[in-house]
């Protein structure tokens, strides 16, 4: 059975829920999955694609990220995989575009352009003076949940009819 690794690099847990969201809606769909921080895995032998998703601050990706991209991806390059960004508190998240090195990272590894999705500011859950303050300034969550369901759903179209069983007489 082929497999699916859904990566997060999360700092105040807004971007692990949507990956968790990304892998129930794989599961649903049939697909055998594994949600992990991207601290976790040691190597992504057994895995067959890969959806990697990242926190956004100060435009750039989680330093959690960029080191797994770094260690792993000529293995990445060799994998259908999907690229997300959280964070955009914005009014309309879906107009913002993908981080430069979020583009730059995907072409590296031939993947399509990074999804962007809202993302979530919570007071409660920052830590640090600077993270707390920012927090209560732009509390919020911006996340569309049916965008990014709707989304991992074509994550899994592409999954299911590139993984098809041939059809007899093909």
């Amino acid at each position: 059975m082929k497999r699916v690794l859904v990566l997060h690099a999360s700092k105040m847990g807004a971007t692990k829920e949507i990956a968790e969201a990304i892998g129930a809606e794989l599961v649903g769909r049939g697909l055998h999955v594994t949600v992990h921080d991207v601290l976790e895995p040691r190597a992504l032998d057994g895995y067959d694609a890969v959806v990697l998703g990242t926190a956004i601050y100060a435009g750039r990706w989680r330093p959690t990220a960029r080191r797994f991209f770094r260690r792993f991806h000529r293995e990445l390059a060799d994998r259908r995989v999907w690229l997300f960004e959280s964070g955009w508190l914005g009014p309309r998240p879906h107009q913002v575009r993908p981080t430069a090195g979020g583009r730059r990272r995907a072409a590296r590894i031939g993947a399509d352009s990074p999804a962007v999705f809202g993302g979530r500011l919570d007071p409660d859950k920052a830590s640090g003076f600077l993270d707390r303050a920012m927090a209560k300034r732009m509390a919020g969550d911006a996340r569309d949940w049916t965008e990014i369901r709707a989304w991992a759903n074509g994550v899994a179209d592409d999954l299911v009819r590139d993984w098809a069983e041939p059809k007899a007489g093909n």
